[in-house]
């Protein structure tokens, strides 16, 4: 932990922050100055491994369990944050799951309904508690969002994962309807998409991601994988005061695809 002198002046909250892209941002808010809470459902080993790097490196972070879909879970969740920190500032939702390749003919309802369920419905859930403590309406000092979509809102998943796709472009509608409902309280909401990110996601499918990977960089115009720190750059810009006039936004990190 950080002595009295250095606490971080902001706490973010990032979900689903034990591996791959959520834990780049929490490594990257960290070295930032913010306190970070972790949140993981399944993989408390990597979430605190996580937490041990950022207290490793002199900072601040906590590793709390909660299934963002389940009511319950965030709203448990979000009071350990306030008995915890007192505060919240900032909100990274980037939980989500992604099933097996698979065309929509072959898709079960209770796959399409899970995956809504975490991708959609997390967020909404996490993002209603955080505007809850964070806007001046409700005496809150205001805050950030960011919301991690993906590029297949734009590109469909054709063959692949429509459904998945399908979420995230209800991520795109949700991250500008709230920019525009909170504006006035202190709160920005932005969005991230990124593409073909080298991270395991496919390996966790039981999918090789290196020969994904190789089957898809011919469509990339930079032509390679982007990493999750990339998107972990523009996500901490997106809340930092540099970004203070931007709301509303989607940001493609696609190596232009």
């Amino acid at each position: 932990m950080v002595d009295s002198k250095q606490q971080p002046e902001k706490v973010l909250l990032v979900t689903g922050a034990s591996r791959g892209i959520g834990a780049a941002i929490a490594l990257q808010a960290a070295a930032r100055n913010y306190a970070v809470v972790v949140n993981y459902i399944n993989h408390r080993d990597q979430a605190d491994e996580v937490v041990r790097q950022i207290e490793e490196r002199g900072g601040n972070a906590t590793a709390i369990q909660a299934d963002v879909s389940s009511t319950n879970d965030v709203e448990a969740l979000f009071s350990s944050i306030d008995s915890t920190f007192g505060q919240l500032d900032a909100l990274v939702n980037n939980a989500g799951i992604l099933a097996p390749l698979a065309r929509v003919e072959d898709m079960t309802a209770d796959r399409i309904q899970e995956l809504f369920s975490v991708n959609v419905v997390g967020s909404f859930l996490c993002a209603r508690e955080a505007v809850r403590r964070m806007s001046t309406k409700n005496g809150g000092s205001g805050g950030a969002i960011v919301n991690i979509s993906s590029g297949a809102a734009r590109l469909g998943g054709a063959n692949d994962y429509v459904d998945y796709a399908a979420t995230k472009g209800a991520i795109d509608t949700f991250t500008i309807g709230l920019a525009k409902e909170v504006a006035g309280e202190n709160i920005r909401v932005n969005a991230v998409r990124p593409g073909f990110i080298e991270t395991d996601m496919h390996d966790l499918l039981g999918m090789d991601s290196k020969w994904r990977f190789e089957q898809v960089k011919p469509t990339i115009p930079l032509a390679r994988i982007g990493s999750a720190e990339e998107v972990a750059n523009a996500v901490l810009w997106l809340l930092s005061d540099e970004a203070s006039y931007c709301t509303g936004a989607i940001f493609d990190i696609t190596g232009g695809r």
